[in-house]
């Protein structure tokens, strides 16, 4: 008996072990198919979790419908209510027999459903069926009228709806300048508004532009062009076709096709102003773009050693300080949008850009000085980064404001207009402000105790970006959110 349990137990020890063996050596294959199963698993558990997320987006994108400012809920329950006066019209005409006939059906359908379902739970449900049907309806009808307006376009339509009335309400903005200082403020400024009109110099007399105002008797483009280009809403295609610049090929290299394009259309409708319109159109412009005047402007300068220059080319190679700027002819007349648009204004800007041959040239329209002095509109003087070899060598932000009242001055303005002033951070020390040093540019400085004992109020932010770039200009966002940070702080204030 013992034998026979020795055995017994030697065999079911054998068997345990045999069994253990084949565990330990089948463990790295259960461990495979489970890591096997978990990879199938996972493509269907991120699915699962996409959809979730795309409902919540819907739902959103849904409840985003209700919110103020679309005008469309307002058009949607009129429209309802005109389907509804039209069917009771349609009922009167018919001896009220629909009627009748609706309000028998429908008590026959609730007692119907109410026999075997319960109250509190059928209305509920009804409830919840008329609004998601509600809902599904109209977002598939947005989305296909969508699909009809912008089949292209990423943007889903409540979204698009929501940021236009954002800007329709932004503030009216006027910008006046030239030159890619400009371009860029308005290229930040569009975010925050639809209402901007930009007031650009055509004293230009240089490169491609100089080259058509010469041969074709037109105004120069150039800076209409950029200032188009930063207020386009159209395909990022169609605006770097605008400002493609022509790199060969006898006659077209140096020139950009939007300068042509402006140049022939100027030739087509007779004036700068009417081609500008036009272009505006094609681009889907945010705003409008108005030259300071439409006379075929050419600027001149005295320097400090009694030297007089002319062309607006010329005087930026200046080789002596600039003392005043002037025009032939004098006194030219602005255009009526441009005094229409500072009339209207709840913000006046003035730069950034060059001091002598964008900003000041606008101030020499007699109309236009006189329609800012009289615009209640804060009006905010934006400095430049950097100093301007041959026009502003040595300047600070005190000498920047020196000069446009010295020209105001010379209109016979003694009474002072840009008491607000916008300037840059002081530049930390980088290979790129010494690159510039060596081309004879220097940081501009502001001394804000010695300013705001003048009388100026003086904000400083930093306006260069936080990116690193090549070149050292204004951050288009970061120098339209100091702007309106500014315009928001002053509202507040007043």
């Amino acid at each position: 008996m013992d034998c026979r349990a020795s055995s017994l137990l030697k065999l079911l020890v054998n068997i345990l072990f045999e069994f253990l063996s084949l565990s330990s050596l089948n463990k790295p294959l259960r461990k495979r198919t489970r890591r096997k199963q978990r990879s199938l698993d996972w493509p269907k558990e991120r699915l699962r979790r996409v959809n979730q997320i795309n409902f919540v987006r819907r739902s959103q994108r849904a409840v985003r419908w209700l919110l103020p400012g679309l005008v469309v809920k307002r058009w949607m329950f009129t429209s309802g209510i005109g389907l509804i006066v039209a069917l009771l019209g349609a009922s009167i005409w018919a001896d009220l027999r629909p009627v009748y006939w609706v309000i028998e059906g429908l008590f026959w359908f609730l007692e119907g459903i109410t026999r075997f379902l319960p109250r509190g739970f059928t209305g509920p449900l009804i409830v919840c069926i008329g609004i998601g049907l509600l809902i599904w309806g109209q977002s598939r009808s947005f989305d296909t009228i969508q699909q009809a307006v912008a089949p292209d376009k990423d943007a889903v339509l409540v979204d698009a709806l929501m940021v236009k009335s954002k800007r329709n309400r932004g503030p009216n903005i006027v910008a006046i300048g030239g030159g890619t200082g400009l371009a860029s403020l308005l290229q930040g400024l569009k975010r925050y508004s639809s209402r901007i009109t930009a007031i650009v110099t055509v004293a230009d007399d240089g490169g491609s532009s100089g080259i058509l105002r010469r041969e074709l008797g037109v105004q120069p483009p150039g800076d209409i062009r950029n200032c188009l280009a930063a207020l386009s809403n159209e395909e990022p295609l169609l605006t770097r076709l605008f400002q493609y610049r022509f790199s060969s090929g006898t006659g077209l290299a140096g020139h950009s096709f939007g300068n042509l394009f402006l140049s022939a259309l100027t030739s087509i409708t007779g004036n700068i102003d009417t081609a500008i319109t036009a272009s505006s159109r094609v681009l889907a412009v945010q705003g409008q773009v108005v030259p300071a005047t439409n006379a075929d402007v050419c600027l001149w300068a005295e320097l400090e050693n009694g030297e007089h220059v002319e062309g607006e080319s010329a005087i930026g190679r200046a080789s002596n300080p600039i003392v005043r700027i002037g025009c032939y002819p004098e006194k030219p007349p602005a255009i009526p949008r441009a005094l229409e648009a500072i009339q209207n204004a709840e913000l006046i800007l003035l730069g950034p850009g060059s001091l002598y041959t964008s900003l000041l040239p606008n101030l020499l329209v007699p109309e236009i000085v006189e329609a800012i002095q009289k615009s209640k509109a804060p009006k905010l003087y934006i400095c430049n980064l950097m100093t301007q070899p041959g026009e502003t060598d040595g300047l600070d932000v005190g000498g920047h404001i020196r000069a446009i009242e010295a020209q105001l001055a010379s209109l016979g303005i003694t009474k002072r207009i840009f008491n607000e002033i916008l300037a840059q951070e002081t530049l930390n020390p980088s290979p790129l402000i010494d690159y510039y040093r060596s081309r004879g540019a220097e940081p501009v400085k502001c001394d804000k105790g010695n300013l705001f004992s003048k009388g100026y109020r003086v904000y400083l932010a930093s306006l260069q970006g936080s990116r690193t770039t090549p070149t050292l200009r204004h951050d288009p966002r970061s120098l339209s959110l100091a702007v309106m940070r500014f315009y928001r702080k002053y509202k507040r204030q007043n």
